[in-house]
C-alpha cells in the first residue's frame, strides 16, 4: 500500500456574501464536503469546468484559504500536521514543504526583481541559508534544473517568453524542497508546443525528486498526458475519481463522459460526436437540490433531484457519484 501525503475529510469551503440590517448572509458553497488522498510521489490531478472549485481546493490543502468545515491533515514521514488548527512557526514550516505553481506566469512574477532575486526569495525569507554565497549557490543549481542558464539569472521577468517564465515560477517552487506543488493552470496561458516541454519538465522533476504534485487543470487531453490518478469535479464536489487508464477507458458519470467528448480529435469520424451540455453551472450561493449535476443531466430522474449522490467504490479504486452509473453501463 502506497502511504497518503495529505488527506482530507469533509473539507469544505464557504465564503460569506451579503448580509446587513436585519438581512441573513448568503455563502459561497466553493468546496463542499471532499474527501481526498494523494498519496506520496504521485501526480494527482483534479479537472473540471471553470467555478467548480479545482482552485479553492488546492489551496485550501495549501492552507491558503479558510478551512469552513472538516480535516486535512498532512504526513511525510517527517512530520504530520492537522492544516485546520496549523498557525504561527507550525504554519512557517508547512510553506517550506507546500508550494503552489500559479497559472498566470506574467501576473506571478514582480517586474521589479531580477530571476536570481526571485527564486532566492523563499530561500531568505524561510531562512533555509545562512550565507549569500549559499543562496547563489542553491538559487543556480534550480534554475539548472528549470532549464535556466546563468544569464537569465540576471535579466528581469519581461526579457522572457511565457514558457520561460513558468520555469521560473517552478524554480521559485522548488527552491525551498517542498514535498507538496499544487500546479494550478500552470500551463493553461502557453502555447501547444511550449505546454509539452512544461509539462515534461514537471514530470521528471517529480520522477527525479519524488515529489507530489495536484495538478490542477480543465483540459482533459494534458492530464491524460501526466497523472497518475484524477479527480472530477463539479459545483464544488467530487463527481468521479479513478486512475488515469480506467478514467479514461470506461468513464461511469455523465459528466466525466461529455468531457471526455469534448476532447478535440484529428479523426474526422469522430468530430461533431461530442456530448454537449446544456445550460450552465448553477451558482455556488444556490446549488440545487440533490445530484448538484441534475440541472444538465438528460439522464437525471426524480431520484437525482431529491437525493444527493455519494461516492461509490465500483471497484479497483474508481469511485463515483451517480444514482444511475450502473444502469447507463449496460
Amino acid at each position: 500500500m502506497s502511504e497518503v501525503l495529505i488527506r482530507s475529510d469533509d473539507l469544505s469551503v464557504y465564503y460569506p456574501i451579503g448580509g446587513g440590517f436585519l438581512k441573513p448572509k448568503s455563502y459561497v458553497h466553493a468546496v463542499d464536503g471532499i474527501n481526498v488522498s494523494i498519496e506520496k510521489g504521485s501526480f494527482f490531478g483534479l479537472v473540471g469546468e471553470s467555478g467548480s472549485g479545482k482552485t479553492t481546493l488546492g489551496r485550501a490543502l495549501l492552507k491558503a484559504a479558510p478551512i469552513s468545515r472538516g480535516e486535512v491533515s498532512y504526513q511525510d514521514g517527517e512530520v504530520s500536521y492537522d492544516l485546520g488548527s496549523l498557525n504561527g512557526q507550525d504554519l512557517k514550516e508547512y510553506r517550506k514543504r507546500a508550494q503552489l505553481i500559479f497559472q498566470d506566469p506574467y501576473a506571478a512574477l514582480s517586474p521589479r526583481m531580477t530571476v536570481r532575486d526571485i527564486i532566492a526569495e523563499p530561500l531568505e525569507v524561510m531562512r533555509l541559508t545562512s550565507s549569500r554565497d549559499e543562496t547563489d549557490e542553491k538559487v543556480r543549481q534550480i534554475a539548472a534544473k528549470c532549464r535556466l542558464n546563468l544569464e537569465h539569472l540576471r535579466r528581469f521577468p519581461h526579457a522572457f517568453s511565457g514558457g520561460q517564465r513558468q520555469r521560473i515560477s517552478i524554480a521559485r517552487a522548488l527552491v525551498s524542497d517542498p514535498k507538496f506543488i499544487v500546479a494550478d493552470e500552470s500551463v493553461a496561458a502557453l502555447d501547444v508546443s511550449i505546454q509539452a516541454d512544461v509539462l515534461n519538465l514537471l514530470k521528471s522533476i517529480q520522477k527525479e525528486s519524488g515529489i507530489t504534485f495536484m495538478f490542477i487543470s480543465h483540459d482533459l487531453s494534458v492530464v491524460a498526458h501526466v497523472c497518475d490518478h484524477v479527480a472530477v469535479m463539479y459545483l464544488g464536489r467530487l463527481i468521479e475519481t479513478a486512475p488515469s487508464r480506467q478514467l479514461f477507458s470506461m468513464p461511469k458519470h455523465p459528466y466525466t463522459k461529455a468531457l471526455l467528448s469534448a476532447i478535440p480529435s484529428l479523426d474526422p469520424d469522430e468530430r461533431g460526436k461530442a456530448e454537449k451540455l446544456e445550460g450552465e453551472i448553477p451558482s455556488p450561493t444556490n446549488p440545487p437540490p440533490g445530484c448538484k449535476f441534475q440541472t444538465r443531466c438528460r439522464f437525471a430522474v426524480d431520484k437525482c433531484r431529491r437525493e444527493e449522490p455519494r461516492l461509490e467504490d465500483s471497484g479497483g479504486g474508481h469511485n463515483v457519484a451517480c444514482h444511475r452509473w450502473q444502469e447507463l453501463l449496460a
